[in-house]
Order: C-alpha cells, then sequence, then structure tokens
C-alpha cells in the first residue's frame, strides 16, 4: 500500500472520557493531582484540550492532530458546553453580561449562549463535596462558549457575581458525556 491509500486509509481514534474531580488533562500526575494514566491505559492517544484538575467531565482523547487541532483550537469555534454550579441565586437578568462577552480584563470572551438549568439528571456526586453553605442557595448555570481559555468559565461567573463552585463539561462540539460515569470512557472511531 503506498503512502497515498495509507493516508486515506487511517482513522483516528477518539476517546471520550468522564474526567473526575483531582485529575489533571495529562498522563503524568503532579503533586495531589492524578494524571491520565491513573484511569486510562491507552497507548498513542493525547488530550484534545484542557479541562483543570478541578473540573469534572467531558475531556476527548485522540491519536490524530489534525483532530486534535481542531477540536483544541479555538479559530476553529468548536462549542463547548459547562454546567456551573454557581454560589448565590443568579436570574435570568444576570446572565445578560454572559450573553453580550463579559471584560475578563486581560481580554473580552465571546458571547455566550447561556441559561439556568436545574441540577443536570443522572449526575454523580463530587468527591470531595462542594462547601455547603445553609445560609447561601446555589444555583446551576448552563454556558455554551466558542473558545476555552484558562478557568474562563470560572471567571465569567465570578465576574458577574456568582462564583462557580462545581464545573462540569458536558459536551464538546457533537460529543457528550452521555451516560458515561466518572473515570469511564469508550472510543469512537473517526
Amino acid at each position: 500500500m503506498g503512502v497515498f491509500s495509507k493516508m486515506y486509509c487511517s482513522v483516528a481514534r477518539l476517546i471520550l472520557f468522564n474526567k473526575p474531580y483531582g485529575v489533571l488533562s495529562q498522563f503524568t500526575p503532579e503533586g495531589r493531582w492524578q494524571g491520565l494514566r491513573d484511569h486510562l491505559s491507552v497507548p498513542g492517544v493525547y488530550a484534545a484540550g484542557r479541562l483543570d484538575a478541578d473540573s469534572e467531565g467531558l475531556l476527548i482523547l485522540t491519536d490524530d492532530g489534525a483532530t486534535q487541532s481542531r477540536i483544541a483550537d479555538p479559530r476553529h469555534k468548536l462549542p463547548k458546553t459547562y454546567w456551573a454550579q454557581v454560589e448565590g441565586a443568579p436570574s435570568e437578568a444576570d446572565l445578560e453580561p454572559l450573553r453580550r462577552g463579559v471584560d475578563l480584563g486581560d481580554f473580552v470572551t465571546r458571547p455566550a449562549q447561556a441559561r439556568l438549568i436545574d441540577e443536570p439528571a443522572g449526575l454523580w456526586p463530587r468527591n470531595p463535596p462542594i462547601r455547603f453553605r445553609q445560609a447561601i442557595p446555589t444555583r446551576w448555570i448552563e454556558l455554551r462558549i466558542s473558545e476555552g481559555k484558562n478557568r474562563q468559565v470560572r471567571r465569567m461567573t465570578a465576574k458577574i457575581g456568582f462564583p462557580t463552585l462545581r464545573l462540569i463539561r458536558a459536551a464538546v462540539g457533537e460529543w457528550s458525556l452521555g451516560n458515561l460515569q466518572p473515570g469511564e470512557w469508550k472510543e469512537l472511531h473517526v
């Protein structure tokens, strides 16, 4: 088989992984944080984008550089959907700045799709649990953004006065968590 034929016969591996709290988006652990190798033993794949150790949810891994770039690079504007449990009780009006774009000092975010939601169905308990204060309510916000700068969602909700207590990435582009539980993964071929 020639190089040309081989190039068009290859299939990229794509791993959808529900990254638990406390796990880095790299295979090597650091300090108190676990690495992906503590949960996955799939050689030759790399994270397409990042998800902070204190965030949970969908992390996509692939063995294909072009696929990795298409998923991770903000120039491709692949939407990412997050569920943020925030401190306080925002109203629909409180979400307007998120929908217009928020000035975070070092950059202004693109307008986000933002809506209040109930706690997502089938949501697993976080280990360790979030801090709970009886006198302060919490609400869930679903945010869809097309960028993904460092700690962006947390910074956005804090800027409008509702700090994020728990952050879960539910979807990236066409891929979603589905029924994957923390630490579970499935492989797709694209």
